[in-house]
C-alpha cells in the first residue's frame, strides 16, 4: 500500500519537475516574442509583427518561395496578407523551444489562420524557426513554414 502511494505521488510530482526544468528563461523569452507576434498579427499590424524577425539582410524565410533579408520577408507578408480579412486570426500551438546554446534556439510548432472564405479560408501548417539572441532580444533568423496543399474533392 505504501509503495502504491509513493508511485501515485511520483506520477504527479515528476512531470511538473520535468516541465519546470525544460521551461528555461530563454524559452520563456522566446515564447514571449511569439505571443507578441500573435497579438500584433491579430491587430492587423504587420510592421510590428515583423519586429520578431532580425532586421538583417541575412535572414531566410522559406514558405511557398524563399525570401532573403528583412525587406523581402516583409514585402512577402505585405503581398500575401494585404488586408485584415486575408490576415484573419492567428494562433500557435504545439510549441517546442529547443535551446542550442546561449545564443541560438529552435522552435517548432503549428499555426492556424482562421479566415473567412473571402479572406482565403482557414489554413494551417507547421514551422521550424531559428532564433538568435541579439542585443535587441531574441529574434527569428530562419523561418521554414510548411502549408500542406488544400485537399480537393474527387
Amino acid at each position: 500500500m505504501r509503495t502504491l502511494r509513493l508511485l501515485a505521488v511520483m506520477m504527479f510530482v515528476f512531470p511538473s519537475i520535468l516541465s519546470a526544468q525544460s521551461a528555461t528563461p530563454e524559452a520563456h523569452a522566446i515564447r514571449a516574442v511569439l505571443d507578441k507576434q500573435v497579438v500584433d498579427w491579430n491587430r492587423g499590424d504587420l510592421e510590428t509583427f515583423a519586429t520578431g524577425y532580425k532586421n538583417s539582410p541575412d535572414i531566410l524565410f522559406i514558405g511557398s518561395k524563399i525570401s532573403r533579408g528583412y525587406s523581402q520577408m516583409l514585402d512577402t507578408y505585405r503581398k500575401g496578407y494585404s488586408t485584415k480579412e486575408k490576415m484573419g486570426t492567428l494562433s500557435f500551438s504545439e510549441l517546442e523551444v529547443q535551446p542550442l546554446d546561449e545564443q541560438f534556439a529552435t522552435v517548432t510548432g503549428h499555426f492556424h489562420l482562421e479566415r473567412t472564405a473571402a479572406g482565403g479560408g482557414d489554413t494551417d501548417g507547421h514551422f521550424l524557426l531559428v532564433f538568435e539572441k541579439t542585443p535587441a532580444g531574441w529574434k527569428i533568423i530562419r523561418d521554414d513554414t510548411t502549408v500542406p496543399p488544400k485537399k480537393t474533392c474527387e
